[in-house]
């Protein structure tokens, strides 16, 4: 769904509701509707007028780039100059994305004459049906993620067979990744990247630590790259040296199970089906209790 197709349904949206214009404030409702980053903008859009909000840091690339909207140089503390723009659109009901607004926020803005009415996963239905585009950079964003993690791999291998006594931490493992990130042209990471070697690998969200890379153990590897302001998430369990039958024997049955669950995708089958399968499984093989993570989940 190109600009014009969105713009359209949320005014479609908000003649609906009668609503005299909508705020959006989640930077990720924002970054979608917009294709521009900035830590502090905001958009209110009107039966006429679309409207991107944003300060002085962002300004000037944001006037630039953004063709199709009326970009806005908010000055003089946030509140204050939402509080007086709202009020020169003369909007009387405005919508606002209350899965995301604070308390905090709402109470500060209220405008005398304006009524707010709050809506959650307003762009839901928009959101999760991805375009042509979206589809080309997710795919992209993973072929550069698998890219890193191969030449995370080479570092493994060389940190492994080296001649030199060389200690590697999961941290500093983690900072050789970021930059891996940066090199293929990425923003940086999803989310933080965990590394997790020998016993800390059994924790789902381990944080990376100065626990020194073990050989003879396992290593997770679990990681994400922002490609064009999209997210990846990519996640591999290893063996540094020679796995013993225990590990090869749980290896292949969360490996069966994966298998078991990604046959069941289809168009239209509900998420926890898949899940269901895949836990079914588990418990066959009495692991069920150990499987503390959900299946998957959605990357935005």
């Amino acid at each position: 769904m190109g600009f014009i197709q969105k713009i359209t349904w949320i005014r479609k949206f908000i003649n609906k509701n009668h609503l005299s214009a909508f705020l959006f404030t989640s930077p990720s409702n924002v970054f979608y509707l917009s294709r521009f980053r900035s830590s502090n903008a905001f958009i209110i859009i009107t039966p006429k007028n679309q409207y991107f909000l944003t300060d002085a840091r962002y300004f000037e690339k944001a006037k630039k780039e953004l063709k199709n909207w009326e970009v806005v140089l908010i000055k003089n503390g946030v509140f204050s100059f939402l509080k007086r723009f709202i009020k020169e659109l003369k909007i009387k009901v405005l919508g606002f994305e209350k899965d995301d607004l604070t308390c905090e926020f709402k109470e500060r803005l209220r405008i005398k004459g304006v009524k707010f009415k709050g809506f959650n996963e307003v762009l839901k239905d928009l959101r999760i049906i991805k375009e042509k585009e979206e589809i080309k950079i997710l795919k992209e964003g993973v072929k550069k993620t698998d890219k890193i993690y191969k030449d995370v791999i080479e570092i493994l291998r060389n940190f492994i067979f080296s001649d030199k006594k060389q200690d590697l931490t999961e941290l500093k493992l983690r900072g050789l990744l970021v930059s891996k990130i940066f090199e293929v042209g990425g923003m940086g990471e999803s989310f933080p990247a965990i590394i997790a070697s020998g016993k800390n690998s059994a924790i789902p969200h381990w944080q990376s630590s100065g626990s020194k890379i073990k050989k003879n153990a396992p290593l997770l590897i679990d990681m994400g790259i922002i490609w064009k302001g999209y997210c990846t998430d990519f996640t591999r369990t290893l063996y540094i040296g020679k796995p013993s039958s225990e590990f090869k024997r749980i290896y292949e049955i969360v490996k069966t199970a994966w298998y078991k669950g990604f046959e069941k995708v289809r168009r239209g089958v509900p998420i926890n089906e898949i899940d269901r399968t895949i836990r079914e499984y588990f418990k066959s093989k009495e692991l069920d209790k150990y499987f503390v993570h959900g299946t998957g989940h959605g990357i935005g």
